[in-house]
């Protein structure tokens, strides 16, 4: 983008910083710096605050050097997924070599898949330690996106945090694009942690509530580290949510259904424990739920605050969120920015090394709600795979939350491709989650809690509660002759030759159901 674009002005207002004006330069420019091998940081986090500038004329530099037979790929580090402009951007010009910590754009899921793109999965709490640890190898350019910069040069962060704090400690180099489009109103509502160290210096982390502030509202950076700073005026892109289905709206009810129960039997407060939600339509749906739910003065502390999320604090039922990044529609994206007095002081945003931190996420009790691709009847959870090999997103926080939460829930629907896959299986195709850290699994058939079960009265709950009506006899069936000898132990009984055959039959067939 060329910065002859902005005025002086605008220029002025958005840089303060009268020494660092001098590094201005187009995208092209500063794409130029990042050479072929490099491992570069980019900010981005489930759509909101990732460069828009520099990847694209980046992408445009290593389609030319591929043309002229030279190659050109980097290493791409990221808070989690991104957007067209980067993600899909240089994954079209073939220029990604390794990718962490977690993606959703089909260009990289497709070339992931065929084996052209190496894809390191991670928990999202883990990002942070391992880069400092240097088990990653060096940062050798960050390119992060801002609001602004201060006259002191601290940095104005925008409407996602992530791993941004990290990566302009390690860089060797660090990129600015300093977004028009982000409001400067979102200064202060950040909290950027400075207190974190590798093994043996840690310290607790004094944060007991979600509304708690620990940290300060600036990201810091050496000036001298700064070799460009680039100017846009680009929208974040997220994608709309889609209206709750049928199959949501009885989730979100058995969900709200358990709550009263907990509530009453005085296992839960009764204005519930802190939110922590993952992102899609179902999670979604379950929040609209809760907004009309008899619950008051409830507060979350998740990964990203989405469009139920921000209902929630419109009608007053959610009182504080802390997150680490926005993960809105475009029409909650403008109320928000537009209402952004209404947010103040409801709203936080923090690096995901503390947004998903195992010792606060334990500490304050959260309720984890996550999604999942299929169950098994003993409680193990498959959330990246498709038939074992295929990678979809990436496990990205949910087991952060999964394993320190008060209380885990995976949510899906019973069958997938029209009935022709059971959610409910008798051996996941891929574990991300085992029955250890699986409480409670849903439906829409049902809930089925988990917590103090043997493996087998757990295969019961599961396949009564939550298995479609279709493949209820079948799941039963594996597991009454696994039971009755054909498996040499009883505790978690499986019929070995046949614990994986429903996914091998969909793969041959295209439908997990036995003809005739």
């Amino acid at each position: 983008m060329n910065t002859q674009a902005f005025t002086p002005e605008a220029t002025q207002a958005r840089i303060q910083h009268e020494g660092l004006r001098s590094k201005i330069m187009t995208a092209e420019q500063a794409a130029e710096l990042i050479q072929p091998g490099f491992n570069v940081g980019m900010s981005g986090f489930t759509g909101s605050g990732y460069p828009k500038a520099v990847p694209l004329a980046l992408a445009a530099r290593m389609e030319a050097a591929h043309a002229a037979g030279k190659p050109f790929r980097v290493g791409l580090w990221t808070g989690a997924s991104t957007a067209p402009e980067l993600d899909g951007a240089l994954a079209k010009a073939e220029g990604i070599s390794m990718r962490l910590p977690y993606q959703s754009d089909p260009t990289v899921r497709n070339q992931i898949n065929a084996g052209g793109m190496f894809y390191s999965d991670m928990h999202l709490s883990h990002v942070a330690p391992m880069a400092w640890a240097g088990f990653f190898g060096r940062l050798n350019v960050a390119v992060i996106e801002v609001a602004g910069i201060l006259p002191d040069g601290r940095l104005i962060p925008t409407t996602s945090v992530g791993n941004n704090k990290t990566w302009l400690d390690i860089a060797d180099h660090v990129i600015l694009e300093v977004n028009h489009w982000q409001s400067t109103g979102l200064e202060g509502m950040h909290d950027i942690y400075y207190g974190t160290r590798l093994p043996p210096h840690r310290q607790p982390i004094m944060l007991t509530a979600p509304h708690d502030r620990i940290g300060e509202p600036y990201l810091h950076c050496d000036p001298e580290k700064i070799i460009a700073i680039v100017q846009t005026d680009a929208h974040d892109r997220n994608s709309p949510f889609s209206p709750p289905d049928e199959n949501s709206r009885l989730i979100a009810q058995h969900m709200i259904d358990f709550f009263q129960h907990e509530v009453k039997a005085g296992r839960l407060p009764a204005n519930l424990l802190p939110l922590q939600s993952g992102v899609g339509n179902i999670a979604n749906a379950v929040l609209a739920g809760l907004n009309e739910s008899p619950f008051n003065n409830m507060t979350a502390y998740t990964e990203v605050l989405q469009d139920g999320m921000l209902e929630m604090i419109k009608s007053g039922k959610l009182t504080f969120a802390s997150a680490t990044a926005l993960s809105l529609s475009p029409e909650a994206t403008q109320y928000f920015t537009t209402h952004l007095d209404e947010f103040r002081g409801r709203v936080l945003l923090r690096p995901q090394e503390i947004s998903n931190h195992p010792e606060l996420i334990r500490r304050m009790g959260m309720l984890a709600m996550n999604a999942m691709i299929e169950a098994d009847i003993y409680g193990n959870v498959n959330s990246t795979h498709l038939m074992g090999s295929t990678v979809m997103n990436g496990i990205g926080g949910s087991g952060d939350f999964a394993r320190n939460a008060y209380i885990s829930f995976f949510m899906s629907p019973s069958t997938a491709k029209g009935g022709a896959i059971s959610c409910i299986v008798p051996m996941v195709s891929h574990t991300d989650h085992t029955e250890h850290d699986v409480q409670v699994i849903v439906t829409e058939q049902g809930l089925a809690d988990l917590r103090g079960l043997a493996p087998v009265p757990r295969a019961r709950r599961v396949i009564e509660k939550c298995a479609h009506p279709d493949y209820r006899d079948a799941l039963t069936d594996y597991l009454d002759r696994a039971l009755a000898g054909g498996a040499p132990g009883k505790h978690t009984p499986h019929l070995l030759q046949e614990s994986l055959s429903w996914h091998q039959r969909f793969v041959q067939t295209g439908d997990m159901r036995k003809k005739g």
